[in-house]
């Protein structure tokens, strides 16, 4: 093969099967150990975003258990599953925190209600009172 582009093309050929047959053999991607990495820090920021409350707690903890199971199929060189089960880990994770801000946030407001309430009757009074005089 005297041709230098008939080399590199084959070189190519050649570097891309043997990519192809690494991972069909079992390895684990850089993709997929990215996609554990990342879902194992949203478990952890949900962690710490949940505490002890309430809300969120059952996507949390089934966020840990996925992430558990993702982490053994990338011990087993499951590439397929260990990506996929990441991907869910991370979305429950993502929802426990979305729902611990959630009730947060309701919790606030029902808050905040609960005293202009408090003010507006202190207010009503203060007028009848005022009336009276």
């Amino acid at each position: 093969m005297g041709n230098p582009i008939a080399q590199k093309l084959a070189g190519i050929v050649g570097t891309s099967a043997l990519l192809v047959l690494t991972t069909a053999c079992g390895g684990v991607t850089e993709l997929t150990k990215q996609q554990v990495a990342r879902s194992e820090t949203a478990v952890t920021q949900a962690q710490t975003t949940v505490g002890t409350s309430e809300a969120g707690a059952i996507e949390l903890q089934q966020a840990k258990e996925t992430l558990s199971q993702a982490q053994q199929a990338m011990q087993r060189k499951d590439d397929k599953t260990a990506q996929r089960l990441a991907g869910v880990a991370e979305l429950d994770a993502q929802l426990a925190v979305a729902k611990s801000q959630s009730a947060a946030s309701r919790k606030a407001a029902d808050e905040l209600l609960a005293s202009i309430q408090t003010l507006k009757r202190e207010a009503d009074r203060s007028s009848v009172v005022n009336s009276e005089k």
